[in-house]
């Protein structure tokens, strides 16, 4: 699933390990999803987009959206 994270983590100045301190995953956690192989749960896509203040679809594209 295509997302921001890393643009968003960059612009805050976090290091992806304190990108994963502050959401309780490990910093592989973060590298993962930042290069698209491997998807949150809906609980972990909610306390992304809660951190970065903004909704999941501001972080995560969202697949089923019509073109």
């Amino acid at each position: 699933m295509k997302n921001r994270l890393r643009e968003l983590r960059t612009a805050r100045g976090w290091t992806q390990a304190e990108l994963g301190q502050r959401l309780g995953v490990s910093r592989q956690a973060v590298i993962a999803l930042e290069s698209d192989r491997h998807d949150p749960s809906l609980d972990l896509a909610y306390r992304i987009a809660v951190l970065f203040e903004t909704d999941v679809e501001g972080v995560f594209e969202n697949p089923h959206r019509a073109p």
